[in-house]
């Protein structure tokens, strides 16, 4: 999959505070904010991009936004699917405000976060504990989250 990004007047400076809530911070700089879809939507500007991780379609939004079918406390129906939709999020966080979130905004978010943090640089062994460190301690909950992680391929 190729993405061209090119740098714009709207969209230079156009990711997250650092210290809104939800915000990790990735190795490279950029800003990825995740969240739970059941919680009141934070204060702030919206997304520009989201991936939503749900068993079912999610609600309608302003902005661009991908849907991929991962069910609750499972792992994404579509492997390859959610490998582009991941690297595309990770992609776009260089200039863009991304979203990534799922119901509660722990497992799935965390293990796509987790994800994210591999495609920037993190070893795939140390993407859960950063997450956990940087995110929520409680983010990325089963066994097979955390191994879904460990073999999710880099850049």
């Amino acid at each position: 999959m190729t993405i061209n990004l090119t740098r714009t007047v709207e969209c230079v400076n156009g990711t997250w505070d650092p210290a809104s809530p939800g915000v990790l911070a990735l190795p490279s700089g950029r800003l990825v904010r995740g969240r739970g879809l059941g919680r009141p939507v934070p204060d702030g500007p919206p997304p520009h991009f989201a991936v939503y991780l749900l068993g079912s379609p999610p609600p309608a939004v302003e902005w661009e936004a991908r849907w991929l079918r991962w069910p609750d406390f499972g792992l994404p129906r579509d492997r390859t699917q959610a490998r582009e939709a991941l690297r595309e999020a990770w992609h776009r966080a260089e200039f863009h405000r991304v979203e990534i979130a799922c119901r509660g905004g722990r497992g799935r978010t965390g293990t796509a976060l987790a994800c994210l943090a591999v495609l920037d640089g993190v070893p795939p062994e140390g993407a859960v504990a950063y997450v956990r460190d940087r995110f929520d301690a409680h983010a990325i909950e089963t066994w097979w989250q955390r191994r879904y992680v460990r073999d999710f391929p880099g850049r």
